[in-house]
């Protein structure tokens, strides 16, 4: 036991006071390498779209064809409801629509037919033709009774003048047949009070174009019908994407509303990742960013990722204010299910092919100690980047020297 204590004293006294190295310190070599800082955070899958599906009109239901879980395809029928009183509002409205085209038929041929008449007396109109007046029993020319004795226009809608001038033997009048009612022309010449210009251009605004009456009445008929079509097709549910089925609100013989959620349906294919970060961390976040996916119940997999939104906005988390933040796998892995857990992990910024060393081994007053042949020594290094697991090295090292990791 003395030997033991006189060999210690003797190795301090040898050294000087200071240290031996330690033969048992971890250390590591400096490297060129990748350096990258990181946050990370907790979030949940979700599916990239979701829809909420129901009918279009009221009824019961008669056919419930998928149940929660299940896989759809797009187009398929998920329900049905009782299609009877739709179907007869097609019906009823394709009639309607059969009867507004024919009454729409009908009156193009009047109004064919009313413009070869009229054609046919304009012709006739432009011969001269005169007119011969019978009083107390002889015939002498008259003039045509004016209809404005004061030279004013007539107030009537006719184009012709309202007053007639005096006939000269050169120039009979045209019209052969006795003045109207109200003082002008005869029926067939154009002037107030003629019957006949009303089956003619310009008398139809007074009494109403009947083609332009019946196209409405067909426009209508048309929407009408496309409207009970709709409702008709809206009778059953199909799958607009693909998806899985994440609830179904009813059963056969349930009474639905138009407009309520029946089938709510989840695009699975495009799973996405919905995590929240704390402010400090979100502050470093960018779209495109990559990052890395872990799943609680495939342990030891990580999966590829990348952020494809982040929240402007925060919310209060307690005394901490969260952002929200989106991410989309490089590969959707097989089987996962809505809401689960999942790690995440983003990368934020990063260097390539840099001098580094363990993050550990850099001292906070910006010191590495070097393990040399002659014993460790202390040196100031210029730090870059200093990631999570490395730190880049500006200047002070060079690649291959050996450094303690602190704190072993």
């Amino acid at each position: 036991m003395l030997v033991v204590v006189l060999t210690s004293a003797g190795a301090y006294a040898l050294t000087g006071g200071e240290p031996a190295p330690s033969a048992k310190s971890d250390t590591a070599r400096v490297d060129r390498g990748d350096v990258a800082t990181a946050v990370a955070t907790t979030g949940s899958l979700e599916p990239a779209q979701t829809r909420t599906l129901g009918f279009a009109a009221d009824g019961t239901v008669t056919s419930v064809k998928v149940r929660p879980g299940d896989q759809v395809k797009t187009g398929q029928v998920l329900a049905e409801i009782d299609a009877t009183d739709a179907q007869e509002r097609v019906d009823d409205a394709q009639d309607a629509l059969d009867e507004a085209e024919e009454a729409l038929d009908e009156a193009e041929e009047s109004a064919d037919s009313e413009t070869s008449t009229c054609a046919v007396s304009a012709a006739l109109s432009q011969e001269a033709v005169p007119v011969v007046l019978v009083a107390g029993g002889s015939t002498t020319p008259s003039p045509t009774p004016s209809s404005s004795p004061s030279g004013q226009p007539s107030p009537s809608p006719s184009p012709s003048p309202s007053r007639s001038t005096q006939p000269s033997p050169s120039q009979p009048p045209r019209s052969s047949a006795p003045p109207g009612p109200s003082g002008g022309s005869a029926p067939g010449g154009g002037q107030p009070g003629g019957g006949a210009s009303s089956a003619c251009p310009g008398g139809a605004a007074r009494g109403g174009d009947p083609v332009f009456t019946a196209q409405q009445r067909v426009t209508s008929a048309e929407l009408a019908l496309a409207e009970a079509k709709d409702q008709l097709a809206g009778t059953k549910i199909t799958a607009p994407i693909g998806g899985k089925v994440l609830e179904v609100a009813g059963k056969v013989g349930s009474e639905v509303g138009a407009g309520s959620t029946f089938v709510s349906l989840a695009d699975v294919a495009g799973m996405q990742v919905a995590a929240d970060f704390p402010e400090a961390d979100a502050g470093h976040l960018e779209m495109g960013q990559t990052a890395t996916v872990t799943l609680a119940n495939r342990p030891g997999e990580e999966f590829a990722a990348r952020v494809v939104r982040v929240s402007p906005v925060g919310a209060a988390d307690g005394n901490m204010v969260r952002y929200g933040a989106v991410l989309a796998f490089e590969e959707v892995p097989a089987e996962l299910l809505v809401g689960q857990s999942a790690g995440v992990r983003v990368k934020t910024s990063e260097v390539t092919g840099v001098l580094r060393v363990p993050s550990t081994a850099v001292r906070a007053e910006g010191t590495v100690v070097v393990r040399t042949a002659a014993g460790d020594e202390s040196r100031t290094v210029e730090v870059g980047l200093r990631g999570d697991q490395f730190t880049e090295i500006k200047s002070g090292l060079i690649d291959g020297d050996e450094v303690v990791i602190a704190g072993a």
